[in-house]
């Protein structure tokens, strides 16, 4: 297992790029919000201010992971005053950010946006399945978005084509780590909450 130190910082946020779930960019001058995100196997897309949506349909893989990761994760949080979404449920990011991640957990009573009152505003932990196509955005442009979350303690990106974990950690002073679990390791989340990568990669294998 590799880990290190890092403040973060990777490209900066820009409209359209590549990512999983649904998110909104901003048009050129703020003028139009516009919901866009690129996945590995198609589009989804959505006018947030006419509210229609054309969905394209994610691989069995990712779908696979990311249900992997929500009831491996929901499991150890039974009995605690917490709960784990699918990407059914949005949250919104104070730099403008709306989207639907394939995992988030929410502590203690939901605080919902303002303008949106079905998502969600105070995620303590976001999780994502990333590919080759979309993990550039992941790391970065989506990443800065999240980061801006004050609830946020941590963002996985669990990558799709091989058996690997990245966790971000933000720590007391608000600098982030990062640390990478592979193969026969298991992944260290908040609330002394684990991700065996072995079971995980299985449990999403046909």
């Amino acid at each position: 297992m590799a880990s290190g130190m890092t403040n973060a910082s990777p490209a900066g946020c820009g409209v359209g790029g590549g990512g999983t779930g649904r998110s909104v960019a901003v048009g050129a001058g703020g003028r139009f919000a516009f919901a866009f995100e690129r996945q590995s196997d198609g589009v989804n897309a959505r006018l947030s201010l006419a509210s229609t949506s054309a969905l394209v349909r994610g691989t069995p893989e990712h779908a696979a992971l990311a249900s992997a990761c929500a009831v491996l994760i929901g499991s150890q949080l039974l009995g605690r005053n917490c709960r784990t979404y699918n990407s059914d449920l949005g949250v919104h990011t104070p730099s403008g950010l709306a989207t639907y991640p394939d995992v988030t957990v929410v502590c203690g009573a939901s605080a919902r946006d303002a303008e949106d009152s079905l998502a969600v505003t105070n995620p303590i932990l976001i999780v994502e399945i990333v590919s080759r196509s979309t993990e550039q955005y992941d790391r970065g442009a989506k990443f800065e978005h999240y980061r801006s979350l004050a609830s946020l303690q941590q963002y996985v990106l669990v990558a799709q084509e091989r058996r690997s974990i990245e966790v971000r950690s933000r720590g007391e002073d608000g600098n982030w780590t990062v640390t990478f679990t592979g193969e026969g390791e298991n992944a260290e989340l908040v609330m002394g909450l684990r991700l065996d990568v072995r079971e995980l990669y299985d449990a999403a294998t046909e």
